[in-house]
């Protein structure tokens, strides 16, 4: 199953795949440049000194039938036209969500739906940004109730495999399972 893991940048895509590969995953982190500054936001991300400029790789196997092929792709603006490419063949995506910065994610979520494919949204705990209920996070984030919402670290492997199983779970659960084309 190809599954996408969206989201906007410095959200923790790479990191995602990472912490749940059972492979070393591929990635294509490249050092944030002065001539990046131009382009992209850094908004509150002082610590941020690489970003993804094509896509991150990994493999998780679930069970016997299933196997997951996981393509993070980059979140600035500039590298959006490799979105559109990594969505050939793809069944469903994970977004994942900063708290601190939700409308950031509304992009991520927009281009699954105009796709027509399902998802599942990660909201990634990170200690500096506000906590939140689910009703409110469904609220600010506008979901349909059908849309799977996970509490998640993607720094620790256990908990960055509950949006994945969400989302196998909500792919499972569709009358058919056809990719993006």
């Amino acid at each position: 199953m190809k599954i996408l893991v969206l989201g906007p940048f410095a959200v923790g895509k790479t990191t995602f795949v990472g912490a749940v590969s059972e492979i070393k995953p591929t990635s294509t982190e490249e050092r944030l440049t002065r001539a990046g500054e131009t382009v992209d936001t850094l908004r509150g991300l002082t610590d941020k000194t690489t970003t993804t400029v094509a896509l991150d790789f990994g493999r998780l196997t679930l069970t016997d039938d299933i196997v997951l092929y996981l393509f993070g792709g980059p979140g600035q603006p500039r590298f959006s036209f490799m979105i559109d490419e990594l969505m050939c063949g793809a069944l469903g995506g994970v977004v994942l969500v900063d708290t601190a910065r939700f409308t950031e994610s509304w992009d991520a979520m927009e281009r699954l739906e105009e796709a027509g494919l399902p998802y599942v949204v990660a909201v990634n705990t990170f200690a500096a940004s506000p906590h939140y209920g689910e009703a409110e996070l469904r609220q600010a984030l506008d979901l349909h109730p059908s849309t799977p919402l996970v509490m998640c670290d993607v720094r620790h492997r256990e908990s960055a495999k509950q949006p994945l199983i969400a989302l196998v779970s909500h792919l499972l659960s569709r009358p058919s399972l056809e990719p993006a084309s």
